[in-house]
């Protein structure tokens, strides 16, 4: 149904949009079956209004996806937030970056990250800042720990199709390898977990507080089997500089020192307007 208010009638006999100058509508063939001589035809207002409205249903979707698989990857919020933009240039940060830029190429390769070095020192968020960069291009990552995947599997009758639905995602990030139990059930589960992982030819990164020394050389044969995996599968990465925990409560203290030195200050004067008198 053609608008007359926001139209005029050409001298060809079609209608034409008032705002644009195109016509709205075109003749059929002369020799067309269905008896009419003209049919409606979008504007470039009509087009140009159903691109920004297909523009912003697919920008919707996108962030909808995204933030659905975020909260599948990351089981706490606060990871939501981790990403390259907020995190100090390091070394580590811009290879960790590279890693995501050249991401099709790692994942045919099946090529990984071992993120290890002392406690403290930014490897989850390493780890977390990789995830959400790929999060946002829809590529599914998981992100979880030994000790959690433990707990979640012995209740489970069927713990096979637990460890093949981890071996499913795109990116399987593996965190704090070396804080799980050290029992031969805990050990068995994370073999279970890193050989299907190995066998989804899909790629893998593991953080951990080891020493990259003690998984090469190492001689239980439990352990042994699980670190040659992983060294076989991902490249070890040191990540090394003051504990990030540290730098973060210093930064902490810092403002709380200056929150209470402000409101001390602002106590002070609100002394003197009311007793008109000076402390000393």
């Amino acid at each position: 149904m053609i608008n007359q208010e926001n139209t005029y009638l050409g001298a060809d006999g079609l209608a034409y949009c008032k705002i644009c100058g195109e016509p709205v509508e075109a003749f059929f063939p002369p020799d067309s079956i269905l008896g009419m001589k003209k049919h409606f035809r979008q504007c470039a207002c009509i087009r140009q209004k159903r691109e920004v409205e297909e523009k912003a249903y697919k920008e919707r979707e996108h962030r909808e996806l995204v933030e659905r698989n975020r909260k599948i990857c990351f089981e706490e919020p606060r990871m939501y937030d981790w990403n390259f933009e907020l995190a100090e240039k390091t070394t580590t940060i811009e290879k960790a970056k590279e890693y995501t830029a050249n991401w099709n190429d790692m994942k045919k390769n099946h090529i990984g990250f071992l993120l290890w070095g002392p406690i403290g020192t930014g490897k989850s968020y390493i780890a977390g800042c990789i995830a959400n960069a790929l999060l946002n291009r829809e590529i599914t990552v998981k992100m979880t720990n030994f000790n959690t995947i433990i707990d979640d599997m012995f209740p489970l009758e069927d713990k096979t199709e637990y460890i093949n639905a981890l071996a499913r995602y795109e990116l399987l990030i593996l965190d704090d390898l070396g804080t799980e139990r050290n029992s031969e059930y805990a050990l068995g589960i994370v073999f279970s977990v890193i050989d299907r992982r190995y066998r989804s030819g899909r790629p893998l990164i593991v953080t951990t507080n080891l020493p990259i020394k003690q998984l090469k050389e190492e001689t239980n044969i439990e352990k042994k089997r699980i670190y040659d995996r992983i060294l076989e599968m991902c490249v070890p990465l040191y990540v090394g500089g003051s504990s990030y925990r540290s730098d973060i409560a210093h930064e902490k203290m810092g403002k709380m020192k200056t929150f209470f030195a402000t409101a001390e200050s602002s106590q002070t004067e609100n002394i003197i307007e009311q007793t008109g008198t000076k402390t000393i």
